[in-house]
Parts: structure tokens; C-alpha cells; sequence
């Protein structure tokens, strides 16, 4: 019996990891879970699962979790902040880690996981995004196991032959081709994009999904950031992956060789095909996921995408091209826009606008070290938040 922590388990990712761990209980045992504040999940969760420990990043949560699970006679130890998610993440009984804490949040406590020398399911793509370099340098000077969660990413990695992770050319890979459904706005007439809603953009066609990674599918940053994620996992240079649009989500990704043979990865879109893959790699577990009936699908589509529909994934491939911190930058300035107008502070439409001008208006460095990168990621933050304030006053939408 393995254990296992989930780092952000009330999440979307984390409620489907405990799905699939809950048909197996001969196979795992949960060892730590974590959230942010939502305490009522995690009791349910704490109650069901009888963790070690429970961490809430926010310590009143933490305290109100603490005396919820006294009331319920549930002896797990409750922890908070930054400090008690890396405790929860390098924990000696778990040997597997889900990271799938949403933004660069999540980033710290999946470096002590990579650090603990743990088997990562990679849920959180902002760790690669923000730290690529430094991030994969502890994961072979710790002999950390990174297996990836976002779907297009785990399809590409059961296509890959065992020497993927070596460079693409060594395997006789020419492409590495990521799907993406287009969102719920891949035909909206372009005019009416600036009227999108908030509500309107989290209604993902395929997905369900939380709120900020669903404005993200919408715009394809989403897929910009999977980009960046894969020239790291992968050591793909940009030239390398090429985005198709697929709206019915069932390829979920695919790897051309130099032969001229495309594999491809297909399944009904649900995560938790890629985490049961992930949890039982080099086996395969039942994930729960019906099986995919091709009758029923019938056709599958296939389109280039617009970038002047999703500016967002042009910004992506350009920060891969400068190099350096572009990436921190643009992922910095993405989660304030999408902030914005989640708050409906900013127009769908100015959310690459936002991310545009904070990385013409901070120059991109050389990476250094994790805390010039923490650093540059505050800078952007604060760019980027004084762009949105500019917008906000002279469009009069605050």
C-alpha cells in the first residue's frame, strides 16, 4: 500500500484523485490533504479519508477545520500556511504527491515534494511556467519523479517512447502535437468576445474545472502555459509543439516520429483517466471513467487556431522564445487579469491586453535563482494590477 498527499484535494484535481484512490483501498492510503479555505469539503474529506495530517493555507480555516474535526472525533493533526503545506508535501509516509494547487502558489510546496524525492504528479503547471529550469535541476539532483496530470501532457507521455524525457530528437520524435477544445467561445464572432461574461467564460464545453483554469481554456493561455509546461517536461524546443484544435476532446494529445507515425492518446474527457495513469504508472488501475464508445462520437475535428481569437497563446510562445523570466512574467500578469475579470473589473478581451503590456513594461533577466523568481513574479503582479487599475479608471467598470 502506497502512500499519498494531495495538495490542493478540494480542487477539482484533488476531489477526482480521492475518487479514484477511493476504489483502490487496498492500493493507497492518504497520508496528508490540503486546501486553501474550504473548510467544509475537508472535513468530509478528513472524515472519509482519515488522514495524518490536514493543512488550510489560511490559518482561520485552519482553526475552524481544528475544531470541526474534535467535534467529529477525527484525530487528524491540523496544520496552515506555507509551512504546513511543504511539511504535507515531504512527508515521510507518502511516497506519492499530487500537486495540483492551482497558480504559482503552488509552486513551494511542490519543489519540497520534488526535494523529498517523491514521485510528483505534475497537476500544477505554474511550477514549470515559473521556475522551468531551476525546477527540473532538483528533480535530477534529488531523483524526483515527475509523471504529468494535465491531461494533454500525460496523453504525450504515454506516446513517448521511454527516451522522451531525453530530448525529442533521440527518440525519433519530429512534433509533439497538444490538443485544445477552443473553449466555449472557438466560434463567437470576434465583435461580441468583448461582451463575454464571467459565467459565460467558466462554461467549459468538456471540462469541468475550476473558475480561474476555465477563463484560461477561453482565452488558451491555458494551452500557452501547457506550451511552456511540455518544452520543459518534454525538453521540446517551441518549434516542436504545435497546438490543434480538436473540440470534442477525445485525442487528447498526439506524437509524431520521424517515420511519418502519429500515436495518439484518445478517452472521454475526464481527469481521472490521466491520474489513475499517473497513481499506478508502470501499472494500470480502474479509473471509475466510462469507457469510450466511438459510435457515439462519430467524427472528430481538427483546426489551427486563430491567435487573433487567442492572442493569449501567441504571448506563450514568445516568452518560450525570450527565455529567461518571460514565462514568470506572463504567468504573473495572466492570474491578475483573469482576477480582474472574474471581478468584473476588466473586459474579457483586455485580459491578454493586461499581459501584453506588463511584459513590455518589465524587462525580461536571466534566470538566477528561485528567489529572484519570487521576486520578479511579485514585480509582475504589481504591474500588471496598476495596468488593470489604469483600465478600470479610464473605462469607468470598477
Amino acid at each position: 500500500m502506497k502512500g499519498l498527499t494531495v495538495l490542493g484535494s478540494t480542487g477539482s484535481i484533488g476531489v477526482s484523485t480521492l475518487d479514484v484512490v477511493a476504489r483502490h483501498p487496498d492500493k493507497y492510503r492518504v497520508i496528508a490533504l490540503t486546501a486553501n479555505r474550504d473548510v467544509e469539503t475537508m472535513l468530509v474529506q478528513c472524515e472519509r479519508f482519515k488522514p495524518t495530517i490536514a493543512v488550510m493555507a489560511d490559518p482561520d480555516a485552519a482553526n475552524l477545520l481544528a475544531k470541526g474535526l474534535n467535534q467529529r472525533g477525527v484525530a487528524t493533526e491540523v496544520l496552515s500556511g506555507l509551512r504546513g503545506l511543504e511539511i504535507a508535501a515531504a512527508i515521510p509516509d507518502a511516497e506519492i504527491v499530487m500537486a495540483a494547487i492551482v497558480g504559482a502558489a503552488g509552486l513551494l510546496p511542490a519543489l519540497a515534494a520534488v526535494r523529498a524525492g517523491k514521485r510528483l504528479l505534475l497537476a500544477n503547471k505554474e511550477a514549470l511556467v515559473v521556475a522551468g529550469s531551476l525546477f527540473m535541476a532538483e528533480v535530477a539532483a534529488h531523483a524526483a519523479e515527475i509523471l504529468p496530470i494535465d491531461s494533454e501532457h500525460n496523453a504525450v507521455f504515454q506516446c513517448l517512447p521511454p527516451s522522451g524525457g531525453e530530448g525529442l530528437t533521440r527518440g525519433g520524435v519530429k512534433r509533439i502535437l497538444l490538443t485544445a477544445s477552443g473553449g466555449p467561445f472557438r466560434t463567437t464572432p470576434l465583435a461580441q468576445l468583448a461582451d463575454v461574461t464571467p459565467a459565460q467564460a467558466c462554461a467549459h464545453p468538456n471540462w469541468d474545472m475550476g473558475r480561474k483554469i476555465s477563463v484560461d481554456s477561453a482565452t488558451m493561455m491555458n494551452k500557452g502555459l501547457e506550451v511552456i509546461e511540455a518544452h520543459w517536461l518534454f525538453e521540446a524546443k517551441a518549434e516542436e509543439i504545435e497546438v490543434v484544435l480538436h473540440p470534442q476532446s477525445i485525442i487528447h494529445s498526439m506524437v509524431e516520429y520521424v517515420d511519418g507515425s502519429v500515436l495518439a492518446q484518445l478517452g472521454n474527457p475526464d481527469m481521472r483517466t490521466p491520474i489513475a495513469h499517473a497513481l499506478a504508472w508502470p501499472q494500470r488501475i480502474d479509473s471509475g471513467v466510462a469507457s469510450l464508445d466511438l459510435f457515439q462520437v462519430a467524427r472528430l475535428d481538427f483546426d489551427q487556431p486563430d491567435l487573433q481569437r487567442y492572442p493569449c497563446l501567441k504571448l506563450a510562445y514568445q516568452a518560450i522564445q525570450a527565455g529567461g523570466t518571460a514565462s514568470v512574467i506572463l504567468n504573473a500578469a495572466n492570474e491578475v487579469a483573469v482576477e480582474a475579470f472574474l471581478s468584473e473589473r476588466l473586459a474579457f478581451t483586455e485580459i491578454a491586453w493586461v499581459v501584453d503590456e506588463t511584459l513590455q513594461r518589465l524587462a525580461v533577466e536571466k534566470v538566477e535563482d528561485l528567489d529572484s523568481l519570487l521576486s520578479i513574479d511579485r514585480e509582475g503582479r504589481a504591474i500588471a494590477e496598476q495596468v488593470v487599475q489604469n483600465r478600470v479608471l479610464s473605462s469607468g467598470m470598477g
